[in-house]
């Protein structure tokens, strides 16, 4: 190093000479500060050269480096846990406390992510790509970038890190890195920078100042790209290689915490993963604008670059437009919308703000149910109801009535009742036109002299009722609708929306039915044998019962369906569109023939073929979450399988490989127990469970997917990853 360089690296790291580290690599004698720098910095430059020769001495140095720099469980602050409880308030899971499993859970996460984040740098500087930067420059970044904390987005910095921070360590941009290190060689050469903005900068010399101004600088003045809204969507399918997923979100601060490795992992373990690039400077879509998490075939979440991850104005159209065929699409944005307008009333009822009609119409769900992420209700609404203790006031203040409107008990309600609050068991005189709970009339067999409220925010129980006739059922349902005993449908006039499931199990023929424009939840019709005359809703939020029906003619399903769809009975597919999207499994188990089939572009859970017995004109999904059964293939001509399967994949009766293209990735066993000849086998990268091979006559040629973490059933032998290396040996002995 020269003097300019070395009183730089003095200037910046005041009193460096000083620590015991840096003094231990000089001479003991030596007392000239920097000398002593230069000793300690020439020594680092030879340990990383050095490292750089021996894979597994840069994997030494990498592990120093991780416990030195990567947090440690004990210095995780208590507020980090109470922000998780937080969030999840604000998210509708309500006041919850975090195990001490689900802390530790929480704790590995956040060494993992720091732990490869921070190898994302170390990679980078002991690679041959950054050779040619002077080692004090690389010193330099380093030391800088282990000050950044997370990056904010308001004031287009990164906050200044401690032994505290449980954030990832800064993304990687190698164009602002490079650039950053071009400027600082510049100024300690005395060369002239001639973007005068950035010379003031460079001057105050520290890498938390230049790299966070020089990568806003980037992205601000490269074509505006990050502006740039024409892009595509890149799917990442469920249990699929993660770090492609992960590097291509580095560099570009989304403050996602899928750019981390461990929470990426997980994240497609548990559902496919959609992004929305846009184009960069070079017009290639590499620009991360939107982020869609998948969870069991339903939506987990939506990310945005804006600040809070929300979605910028310019990309909700685009958003919009991509979720139209998830199952899920408005019961995610009323969960979205609901719980930020809870969010802000909680608030403004612990500050004692008055709140107006619209916001108490909406705290007593008046005309529709608060929708959060949790299972069970959100507790803030009872607590800031409990809390008010005018609970009466008002409701009336809301339907602009009588506090002697407002009903408490069975024994309050009177012919003028306006809102009952709470749950009616069995059939009174008076009905109100509003009951907040449940109404249960399950002993009802006759609809006779019935009148019911306008609305029942939860659960309606008619399960004994035998006709509709004469019966006008409330607006909308919040909860449940159970009309299981009706047979016919004539008289019946259903709720425009039922919040939960709507249990029609007896209707035998759908003559007369028009059902609600939206069920949340199941719609059983498993008693329905023909589809004539069957308008389904656009969307069921859950399963979907049709297991009678055994023609498809005049059947038109929903546009998605997010739990099962059950059509078991089915033997053909002559006039069956199915969904684009089953969150759950799809029994189609009687189907013979693929002929006029069409299926989903994602199946969630398990897709059941079990009678398929030729691949003749069969697509299978892109992706298939659960099991797949195709035990009855007896040849793999013309099957063309997912990339993935997340489950089992039976196909136990095919006897020969030809054709056979196997998914990359198996979640469950592979059956594959007729084949006999290895001849064209190719198996998966990974399986999940047991590979059975009953009747293979050989394994000569045949590579088994690495780690053996399964079990393979072949030949008349159990091999595991214990006895592989023996059963190889007598296996091609008795050969």
């Amino acid at each position: 190093m020269n003097n300019d360089e070395l009183r730089f690296i003095d200037r910046l790291f005041k009193d460096l000479y000083k620590d015991p580290q840096v003094q231990h690599h000089s001479n003991n004698k030596e007392t000239d500060k920097y000398n002593i720098i230069d000793s300690y910095i020439s020594s680092l430059e030879i340990v990383h050269k050095r490292a750089m020769e021996k894979e597994w001495r840069i994997e030494y140095l990498k592990s120093l480096y991780h416990n030195k720099y990567v947090i440690k469980k004990e210095d995780i602050p208590d507020s980090y846990y109470k922000n998780q409880e937080r969030l999840a308030l604000e998210r509708g899971f309500g006041h919850i406390v975090l195990s001490k499993g689900a802390k530790e859970r929480l704790q590995q996460e956040i060494i993992d992510n720091q732990t490869s984040s921070l190898d994302v740098w170390l990679d980078y500087f002991l690679s041959e790509d950054a050779k040619f930067y002077p080692f004090w420059a690389k010193y330099w970044a380093f030391q800088g970038m282990l000050k950044l904390g997370s990056y904010d987005k308001t004031k287009r910095t990164f906050n200044k890190r401690t032994k505290e921070t449980v954030s990832p360590f800064a993304d990687l941009n190698r164009e602002a890195l490079a650039k950053s290190i071009d400027l600082i060689i510049k100024y300690v050469g005395k060369e002239e920078i001639e973007e005068k903005e950035l010379e003031v900068i460079v001057k105050r010399g520290s890498f938390q100042t230049v790299y966070p101004y020089v990568l806003e600088y980037i992205l601000k003045n490269n074509n505006s790209s990050i502006k740039r809204n024409e892009g595509k969507w890149i799917k990442y399918n469920q249990g699929s290689d993660h770090m492609p997923l992960v590097k291509s979100l580095q560099g570009y601060n989304t403050g996602w915490c899928t750019a981390g490795e461990s929470t990426a992992r997980s994240q497609l373990q548990g559902g496919d993963f959609y992004v929305y690039y846009t184009l960069d400077e070079n017009n290639e879509y590499k620009v991360p604008r939107i982020a869609i998490r998948m969870e069991q075939g339903k939506i987990g979440e939506i990310r945005g670059i804006a600040e809070d991850q929300n979605i910028e104005p310019e990309m909700e159209e685009i958003v919009a437009d991509k979720i139209k065929d998830f199952p899920d699409k408005e019961k995610y944005y009323k969960k979205v919308s609901d719980m930020k307008k809870l969010t802000e009333i909680y608030y403004k009822h612990k500050h004692k703000a008055e709140l107006t009609v619209e916001e108490l119409r909406f705290l007593y769900e008046i005309d529709s149910n608060i929708e959060g992420f949790g299972y069970d209700k959100d507790s803030r609404i009872e607590e800031i109801i409990d809390e008010r203790g005018k609970t009466r006031e008002d409701l009336a203040k809301v339907f602009n009535c009588n506090t002697s409107q407002i009903a408490f008990s069975v024994k309050e309600l009177m012919k003028d009742t306006i809102y009952y609050y709470g749950s009616i068991y069995g059939k009174t005189l008076n009905l109100p036109q509003y009951i907040r709970e449940n109404l249960y009339l399950g002993s009802l067999k006759s609809s006779e002299g019935l009148t019911l409220p306008q609305n029942v925010g939860g659960d309606l129980d008619l399960s004994n009722l035998e006709s509709a006739k004469g019966l006008t059922l409330p607006q909308n349902v919040g909860g449940n609708l159970d009309l299981r005993s009706l047979e016919s449908a004539e008289g019946l006039t259903l709720p425009q929306n039922v919040g939960g499931y709507l249990n029609l199990s007896s209707l035998e023929s759908a003559e007369g039915l028009t059902l609600p424009q939206n069920v949340g939840g199941y719609l059983d019709l498993r008693s329905l044998e023909s589809a004539e005359g069957l308008t389904l809703p656009q969307n069921v939020g859950g399963d979907l019962d049709l297991s009678s029906l055994e023609s498809a003619k005049g059947l038109t399903l929903p546009q998605n369906v997010g739990g099962y769809l059950d059509l078991r009975s089915l033997e053909s597919a002559e006039g069956l569109t199915l969904p684009q999207n089953v969150g759950g499994y799809l029994d189609l188990s009687s189907l013979e023939s693929a002929e006029g089939l069409t299926l989903p572009q994602n199946v969630g859970g398990y897709l059941d073929l079990r009678s398929l017995e030729s691949a003749e004109g069969l697509t299978i999904p892109q992706n298939v979450g659960g099991d797949l059964d195709l035990s009855s293939l007896e040849s793999a001509e013309g099957l063309m399988l997912s990339q993935n399967v997340g489950g089992y994949l039976d196909l136990c009766n095919l006897e020969r490989a030809e054709n056979l293209t196997l998914p990359r990735s198996i979640g469950g066993s592979l059956y594959l127990e007729n084949i006999n000849s290895a001849e064209g086998l190719v198996l998966p990268e990974s399986i999940g469970s047991d590979l059975f091979l009953k009747n293979l006559e050989s394994t000569e040629g045949l590579i088994f997917p690495e780690p053996l973490t399964y079990t393979i059933y072949c030949d008349g032998f159990k091999i595991t990853s214990e006895n592989v290396d023996n059963y190889r040996k007598k296996h091609q002995r008795n050969r």
